[in-house]
């Protein structure tokens, strides 16, 4: 399982760099929702599926549709070159602060589902969703049941936005076909 982790976080990665560098717009479109896609993966591995599929269904749906339908759309630039030129100080400050991080965190980090790792936000509130989840909601996840039951009318709140978004977005899009 960790050569999974380890092989989704090289693709990430790579799909990051990417991004960053291709120049053609449909290629990074392309490479970005790969990218969303992968990041979804390594949240399902990090037991996290409501973050994964928000990610698969925003990142890696929504906005690729998004920017497909805008380069649709528009014209696209044609380019000579397929990657840009790296910017050697930028890279230089980007891995820097990489690697401050890495020598930071990743010391400090716990596996995933180690029974000692601590709670750092609010002990009482956790224990209490950890203990009585199963018998106040019947939903055996945790998170989902937080986000469903306790938090149910803000999770609500930030679909409305959500939708609202995508109709919004729908609307625009199809005012500049008729304009």
């Amino acid at each position: 399982m960790i050569a999974l982790a380890y092989a989704l976080a090289i693709f990430i990665l790579v799909t990051a760099i990417a991004t960053a560098l291709f120049r053609d717009v449909l290629s990074v479109i392309i490479v970005f929702g790969a990218y969303s896609l992968g990041m979804a993966i390594l949240y399902t591995f990090l037991l996290a599926p409501d973050v994964a599929m928000t990610e698969a269904a925003i990142g890696a749906g929504v906005t690729t549709l998004l920017l497909l339908l805008t380069i649709a759309r528009t014209t696209r630039p044609s380019t000579d070159r397929l990657v840009e030129r790296i910017h050697v100080p930028a890279v230089v400050v980007v891995g820097a602060l990489v690697v401050v991080l890495c020598a930071t965190v990743l010391p400090e980090m716990y596996d995933v589902g180690d029974p000692n790792a601590p709670v750092w936000s609010n002990p009482d509130v956790t224990q209490y969703y950890i203990e009585n989840t199963v018998d106040d909601t019947g939903v055996h996840n945790a998170v989902s049941a937080v986000l469903a039951a306790y938090r149910g009318f803000d999770t609500f709140g930030e679909a409305v936005v959500v939708f609202a978004a995508g109709i919004s977005t729908l609307l625009v899009l199809n005012r500049e076909v008729f304009a």
